[in-house]
């Protein structure tokens, strides 16, 4: 079996040529749906493949899979003149958060990045500017530092970048002194892995302790924030964090022939689990947009291992799973964006272009199937739109609500 891809999770790809005028058409009837659709308290229907059976009443309200995440998305399409927007995303925002406080997601109120209150005042932030948002976005920030997870979804990489968008966009040195904190705090918990050499985290999510790599909850998640957070560090430690990337994921990386891709972590896969993943949560799609703080100019060889991930990406074709970011198509098109962000190698971007071209007729497949939308920033049809803005600008501005906000 291949370490590189399993076939059977993608698809050849089927779509038509890169046509802007259908991207931009899609764009609107994305956002026009997502508005039509929309609860006054800023929740949204869930769609059946987000249900498991654990939907909070009212729906969901974070970044990931509820409300926080669609309110931004529709703030920064219209913000950014990919689409019309018929009524304001911060109208809605405040009662947002107060549905939250009633009743959070998980049933407690967790600081989590993408599942919790950090994500949320993020988008409480951008969308009114308001300091009590900020103030409050960094207090959850510094309660998460020493979560004990040690990954994005719910620990301090996650919700240090609350900061992080605080200090970048705002210049607020409370955030950067925060952001500082967290860094130290992420940072303890690395340590040095026999087998590969090479140092690392332990995750410790789901009742067990495993060391991911990926951009979900793995190695390439923490040091995308570390990495972003390296602006406002002393040189020296900007230097290390940059040998740190390179070096462990040099040393994890799997190739074969002109292919390169990374396992799911350093562990033993259970009978039957995968060997491979190719999407944005595990494998080398993350990984590439984990990386793009990283400057292209510091190891050859480096570089040369990131675009031999570009190419299974590409080789492997678009997943079959869906259209949407997290493990989905669009997600995969945003990794070769990428690329071409770091290479400036125009098949990158043409390459990006035509998984999401198809990403489009995948989002329609199931639409039918399901008689509906799926409003989903991270997992759906959301995703998509601002995946399709960034092609029909041909650039990378940044993976939704974590380094593009």
């Amino acid at each position: 079996m291949s370490l590189i891809f399993h076939p059977e999770r993608h698809t050849p790809l089927d779509a038509p040529a890169w046509d802007a005028d259908a991207a931009r058409t899609t764009v609107q009837e994305i956002v026009s749906s997502c508005e039509a659709a929309a609860r006054p308290e800023g929740t949204w229907p869930v769609h059946p493949r987000d249900d498991e059976g654990d939907t909070p009443e009212g729906g969901f309200k974070g970044l990931y899979l509820g409300g926080a995440g669609l309110l931004w998305a529709l703030w920064w399409l219209g913000r950014q003149g990919h689409a019309t927007l018929r009524w304001d995303p911060a109208a809605r925002v405040d009662a947002l958060a107060a549905a939250w406080q009633r009743a959070p997601d998980n049933g407690e109120p967790l600081p989590s990045w993408f599942l919790g209150e950090a994500g949320l005042r993020l988008v409480q932030w951008r969308l009114t500017g308001r300091d009590d948002a900020a103030s409050r976005l960094l207090a959850v920030a510094a309660a998460n530092r020493h979560h004990p997870s040690q990954e994005a979804l719910w620990g301090a990489p996650g919700t240090m970048l609350g900061a992080w968008h605080l200090a970048h966009l705002a210049n607020d040195p409370r955030a950067v002194d925060e952001l500082r904190a967290n860094v130290s705090a992420v940072l303890a918990g690395l340590h040095r892995h026999d087998d590969s050499g090479c140092q690392v985290w332990t995750q410790a999510i789901h009742g067990r302790e495993v060391i991911y790599l990926g951009a979900g909850h793995g190695f390439a998640g923490n040091l995308h924030a570390l990495l972003l957070a390296s602006a406002w560090l002393p040189e020296a430690e900007r230097a290390a964090l940059q040998a740190l990337a390179i070096d462990t994921l040099s040393r994890t990386a799997r190739r074969e022939g002109t292919l390169a891709n990374w396992p799911p972590g350093l562990y033993t896969p259970r009978p039957g689990g995968a060997l491979a993943l190719l999407q944005w949560c595990h494998g080398a799609p993350g990984i590439l947009c984990a990386m793009h703080p990283l400057p292209s100019d510091l190891d050859a060889g480096f570089e040369a291992l990131l675009e031999a991930a570009g190419e299974a990406i590409w080789q492997a074709g678009p997943l079959a799973k869906g259209h949407g970011v997290c493990h989905g198509t669009a997600g995969n098109a945003l990794a070769l964006l990428a690329l071409h962000a770091r290479q400036g190698d125009a098949r990158w971007l043409q390459r990006a272009r035509a998984f999401a071209m198809h990403a489009i007729g995948q989002m329609r497949a199931l639409q039918q199937q399901h008689g509906q939308p799926w409003h989903g920033l991270w997992t759906g049809d959301m995703g998509l739109a601002c995946v399709l803005a960034q092609c029909l600008d041909g650039r990378y501005q940044g993976v939704p609500t974590l380094d593009l906000a």
